[in-house]
């Protein structure tokens, strides 16, 4: 194990923009003082959202690559900050490590991580390193912007809205019982391994929807549509139908399901981890919704269900049946 001072020094250089004037706009101090100095972009509120990530509990490094896991450690905060269309700027690294990780796996881990904040368009600008007795953990806090007083909220979801998710729903569940089983490393299930242990923040998406106005709530999808749009109906004062028959389920995930012994429905409402957004328009603005998502890279947007005027959380069923869903996704202290 390298000293703090080392693994301080190891961050910085990583995260020190290329070039004296290349630093990112607003910053006057990054790593290397007290604290961190920025001047907020005009016209602009403050988004600010943090997120940890605890060896054992959020991930296993007997088959997360640790690149892999410093760019999920950015990419899960980073979706919070584009769930509410907002443009991410800064980034603050909490890392505690055990002492027994090899200097490889530390090199590739703060590779991943700081690599992950400049292809965001972000930049790290400070932390803490610490030593835990129960394994690594990660904390990233990300400070975003976005245009004055139009921050996207749970809050706004209206009776009668279209639901939609930006893309498929399953595939991280999926991959992460295949790597529990030992076949993560099976070609055949790429996709889904890399949904898990490689998700994308989906920030364009965010940004356009919001420049939209077209948009009443959104959130991403962190810990299942059940419990995350439960969430929206509880911020907004509304219930929500949604159809088994519209959920994006991608084969690969049945087949997994298939092979795992599972059910796919169950990892696409409870799996958690599939970082799309999900949000809220008025129906009659389904086509713009469906033409302003479809063109942006990486988008696959689906209309699931309806938000309703009573409460709770409902999926119905091709037969006509219905059960409550609601909160029944991951849960720390259940």
């Amino acid at each position: 194990m390298t000293s703090e001072r080392d693994l301080i020094a190891a961050i910085a250089r990583r995260a020190a923009p290329a070039g004296a004037d290349a630093g990112p706009p607003g910053l006057l101090q990054g790593i290397g003082d007290d604290g961190a100095i920025w001047r907020p972009t005009p016209g602009t509120d403050s988004l600010v959202t943090t997120d940890t990530m605890v060896e054992g509990v959020h991930f296993d490094r007997r088959w997360h690559p640790p690149r892999l896991l410093g760019r999920k450690a950015v990419a899960v905060n980073i979706s919070d900050i584009a769930a509410m269309g907002g443009t991410p700027r800064f980034a603050l690294l909490s890392l505690g490590l055990a002492g027994d990780e090899e200097q490889p796996w530390r090199q590739a881990l703060l590779d991943g991580l700081t690599g992950a904040v400049q292809e965001y368009g972000a930049a790290l600008i400070g932390g803490d390193t610490v030593r835990t007795t129960g394994g690594v953990m990660l904390s990233v806090t990300i400070i975003g912007e976005c245009r004055q007083s139009r921050a996207c909220r749970r809050s706004g979801g209206r009776a009668g809205d279209s639901i939609w998710v930006g893309g498929p729903l399953g595939l991280a569940a999926a991959g992460l019982e295949l790597c529990r089983r030992g076949l993560g490393k099976d070609a055949a299930w790429a996709e889904a391994v890399r949904a898990h242990l490689d998700p994308t923040a989906q920030v364009e998406l965010g940004q356009r929807l919001a420049d939209s106005d077209l948009v009443h709530a959104m959130m991403d999808l962190s810990d299942g549509l059940a419990t995350d749009l439960a969430h929206i109906c509880t911020a907004s004062g509304v219930g929500a139908e949604v159809e088994a028959s519209l959920l994006p389920i991608p084969p690969l995930v049945s087949r997994a399901a298939a092979e795992c012994g599972a059910d796919a429905m169950t990892w696409a409402l409870t799996g958690g981890e599939d970082y799309h957004l999900l949000f809220t328009a008025a129906p009659e603005h389904d086509q713009a919704i469906a033409r302003l998502a479809g063109e942006v890279p990486g988008a696959a947007p689906a209309r699931v269900g309806r938000l309703t005027g009573q409460g709770g959380v409902v999926l119905r069923q091709p037969d006509g049946s219905s059960r409550e869903i609601g909160y029944g996704g991951y849960e720390h202290f259940s």
